[in-house]
């Protein structure tokens, strides 16, 4: 098992990929928003022939993408991780080779039965539950329609919301 800090360059991408593509197993952090996100950043870091090398590489050897974000709890608590997953599949790895990533987000969303969830799916979750507000649910939903009607949690009994403490 290899654990790579953080993919910054293409050093340390072809460096990962290949241990990857020997069957070792590589972890890498990345700053990004989302799953898909994530995967161009990699591809976006290399340019002609080297890109299509790297495309091939990645569609055969990822196996998932979490994106992690950590929202503020609503009870004033710290905060909660809401996560998008992606899993490495067969549509993923043929999207990824076609160079088509800009359609990760629709394998995420009829992905559940692989254990697939977009990020709206976590935060509103999250949300139902009473974990999170409205207000930081809206802050990380991709459209404010995603909301329930009112705005509010569903759950009568959801904590309140203590004053937050200063910033973080």
């Amino acid at each position: 098992m290899i654990l790579v800090g953080e993919l910054r360059d293409p050093e340390s991408i072809s460096l990962a990929l290949t241990a990857a593509a020997t069957g070792q197993l590589v972890f890498g952090t990345l700053h990004t928003m989302s799953a898909g996100q994530t995967v161009d950043r990699i591809l976006d870091t290399f340019e002609g022939e080297r890109q299509t090398q790297v495309r091939l590489m990645l569609s055969e050897c990822l196996k998932g993408v979490l994106a992690q974000r950590l929202l503020r709890r609503a009870d004033g608590r710290g905060r909660v991780l809401a996560l998008e997953i992606l899993v490495g599949n067969n549509a993923v790895a043929s999207l990824i080779r076609e160079k088509k990533t800009f359609q990760l987000s629709s394998v995420i969303q009829t992905g559940k039965r692989e254990g697939m969830q977009t990020m709206d799916e976590s935060v509103q979750g999250l949300l139902r539950a009473g974990v999170i507000s409205a207000d930081e649910a809206a802050l990380h939903l991709s459209s404010r329609d995603l909301l329930p009607a009112g705005g509010a949690a569903a759950p009568a009994a959801a904590p309140a919301a203590a004053p937050r403490p200063g910033p973080s």
